[in-house]
């Protein structure tokens, strides 16, 4: 339900989006700093969809290997 849940709230803002482009306001200050909101809107709802869909085990994220330090031999002993 979260998952379906968060991808319609992150549709909302990108129709919000076409409505500015439609109405041509995208030009001014006003339309460009609605539309940097929308867009951050969409990107938080989208990253929740993706987390959920990793939770599920549907999606994978490319992970760093780990590589182990390289082991320095011991010193000799001096006799």
């Amino acid at each position: 339900m979260t998952l379906l849940l968060s991808l319609a709230l992150g549709l909302i803002p990108l129709a919000g989006i076409a409505v500015i482009i439609v109405r041509g306001s995208i030009l001014n200050v006003d339309g460009l700093f609605m539309s940097l909101i929308l867009l951050t809107l969409s990107g938080i709802f989208f990253l929740n969809v993706a987390l959920e869909l990793h939770a599920r085990g549907l999606l994978s994220f490319p992970h760093k290997e780990k590589t182990a330090p390289a082991k320095v031999p011991p010193a000799p002993k001096a006799a």
